[in-house]
């Protein structure tokens, strides 16, 4: 009776190598890959337009769809559950989703490390003063947002 070959991880293919087949992790070759700021754009346009954009999402006035290939997938889950409670909450006071109207007061952004963005955004609405916080790392050869918080 011959022994069996050990089990290949989920997340592995095999290559053939001069004659043997040996096991390769796909994530380093197929996994997000971090790109350096000097091979990337300007962050403030992306910056100021995610900050607006997440605010008129949790309005109820955009789709999260529409901004979701600009953040990860943990900060997608975050916001979707926030979109959600929104909703409910205007579904509770019976209210309709109103478009946003803010006015840019201040953009700040760092550079923490190469390929990172540290920026925070304050918008003046009607009725409210709100502050966007955001993560920006150099994933793919685009900006992403890996953390957002809206104050």
């Amino acid at each position: 009776m011959t022994a069996l070959p050990p089990p290949v991880p989920a997340r592995a293919v095999l290559r053939a190598e001069a004659g043997r087949l040996s096991a390769v992790d796909t994530d380093d070759y197929f996994g997000r890959q971090p790109t350096p700021t000097s091979a990337l754009p300007d962050p403030q346009p992306l910056v100021e337009n995610l900050a607006c954009s997440v605010l008129e999402v949790l309005a109820g006035a955009r789709d999260l769809e529409q901004i979701a290939r600009w953040m990860t997938e943990d900060v997608y889950k975050h916001l979707l559950r926030r979109v959600v409670l929104a909703a409910r909450g205007r579904a509770a006071r019976k209210q309709s989703p109103v478009r946003p109207v803010h006015r840019l007061a201040a953009t700040r952004i760092t550079f923490p490390a190469d390929g990172v963005v540290e920026a925070t955004v304050i918008l003046h609405g009607r009725t409210r003063t709100r502050a966007v916080a955001m993560r920006l790392e150099g994933l793919d050869h685009r900006w992403r947002a890996t953390a957002l918080h809206v104050l």
